[in-house]
């Protein structure tokens, strides 16, 4: 219904348009991919009128249709206008542009960012007039990525052609340089011995060495700071699905290795503005040295995780807080328990640098805990609304029956059972079914 009701808010040209701005983009990025050291040029396929006696301008006289790009930094204006040429290419130096995380532009916005809360990692963007309005053009060199399984360990270097994070992060095993390529040992911060270890540790945690996170119950997993992702990658073996983001900062590189990589990543950041995922997405959301201050601001990110967390899913926290004596740490860990119990969580284990708590279903703790002013309850929501550009909440859900979480099925169930969670927001199967009739 949606993709009906976009279309008739366009005109037939704009219609066209718009299609010829995305056969543009896709053919040019097929002629770098594939060519080698050609032209800049983007094909598209043209509709005219057959009772035109002439090609138009942008048609051969042989019925070939072909654009001429120049490299050139062009910006948006309105109305939208695609040049008869076709679109302009942005300077190679723009090959890493991404929209909406112009630092220079985040500077301009210093003085009412709260740096405290970490705005500036945030998506900010610019007005229109001063948004890019050109292909960005991939690195020098760009070859066709590695293919999954492959690219879990390997991956070219001219690709992401970065030197700083191997440097810094080599003695973790995060990254290397090997020749032409970047080699992904599987290590991080605190799972430098490798990722399978860390994962069949954590599962030892849960399960009190019986079993692994497959058996915890673990299918979704959010990863807070994720680095170059490779705790999702060591994940996806088990039939685990991870989403993976990290802001774009001193590191902001970690998500083109991810995305290279093929493991599903994006740029974002736990700061003022709620994570754009439903609540009760995930079975386990984890950080491993993921430089948030859960503690500050009366807990609010740690609400926000609250939000995110399934009934008896885990929050996975290895940080120097669990484990570390000396400086503040001992005071942080206290204000963590603090809100975790205020909270309901319960913590399970506390081992080898990394602490696990469970958000337990337990509505008769939240109550009690509301009513000593230990925590405030959340009005009423919606949550068939977008988690998208809202404000963090300082508060907790009580869920009632009509809105407690369901039993997530199993995962070859989950392709063709009705979702209970379409039910409450109105969509029933027989609106599904006549949809895909």
């Amino acid at each position: 219904m949606g993709g009906f009701a976009m279309g008739y808010t366009f005109d037939s040209k704009s219609g066209l348009t718009m299609a010829a701005l995305l056969l543009m983009i896709v053919s040019f990025y097929a002629g770098i991919l594939f060519g080698n050291n050609a032209p800049l040029y983007v094909s598209q396929l043209v509709s005219h009128s057959s009772s035109s006696s002439s090609p138009p301008n942008n048609v051969s006289s042989n019925g070939t249709t072909k654009f001429t790009n120049k490299v050139a930094l062009t910006y948006w204006k309105t109305p939208l206008v695609i040049p008869e040429t076709g679109m302009d290419v942005c300077p190679l130096t723009f090959n890493e542009y991404i929209p909406c995380h112009d630092v220079s532009y985040v500077a301009t916005l210093a003085p009412s960012l709260d740096f405290s809360r970490k705005e500036e990692l945030e998506r900010h963007c610019p007005p229109l007039e001063k948004r890019l309005f050109c292909l960005v053009p991939p690195p020098k060199d760009y070859k066709l990525p590695i293919k999954w399984p492959l690219s879990r360990d390997y991956v070219w270097r001219s690709n992401v052609n970065h030197t700083h994070l191997a440097e810094v992060k080599g003695g973790q095993n995060w990254v290397h340089e090997k020749d032409q390529l970047w080699w992904f040992p599987g290590g991080g911060t605190h799972f430098k011995h490798g990722a399978s270890d860390y994962i069949e540790r954590l599962g030892h945690m849960i399960t009190n060495e019986a079993g692994d996170l497959r058996s915890a119950g673990v299918v979704q997993v959010l990863d807070v700071g994720c680095g170059v992702a490779s705790f999702s990658a060591y994940l996806l073996p088990l039939d685990i699905r991870t989403m993976s983001f990290a802001p774009k900062d001193g590191h902001e590189n970690q998500i083109q290795f991810a995305l290279e990589r093929g493991i599903g990543a994006m740029i974002s950041a736990l700061s003022t503005k709620q994570l754009p995922y439903p609540s009760e997405s995930f079975e386990m959301i984890h950080c491993s040295r993921c430089r948030i201050d859960f503690h500050e601001n009366d807990g609010i990110l740690l609400k926000e995780l609250n939000r995110l967390l399934r009934f008896n899913g885990y929050f996975v926290y290895s940080a120097p807080p669990a484990y570390r004596k000396d400086k503040d740490y001992p005071v942080i860990w206290d204000k963590l328990m603090n809100l975790t119990t205020a909270m309901c969580w319960r913590l399970i284990a506390r081992q080898v640098q990394t602490a696990i708590w469970i958000k337990e279903n337990n509505q008769s703790c939240l109550l009690h805990n509301v009513e000593k002013k230990h925590i405030n309850l959340c009005d009423a929501v919606d949550d068939s609304k977008p988690s998208w550009n809202i404000q963090l909440k300082n508060c907790v859900l009580v869920r009632n029956s009509k809105t407690d979480s369901y039993k997530l099925l199993p995962t070859h169930e989950r392709h063709s059972v009705f979702s209970e969670n379409l039910n409450m927001i109105g969509l029933s199967t027989f609106f599904c079914t006549s949809e895909r009739s």
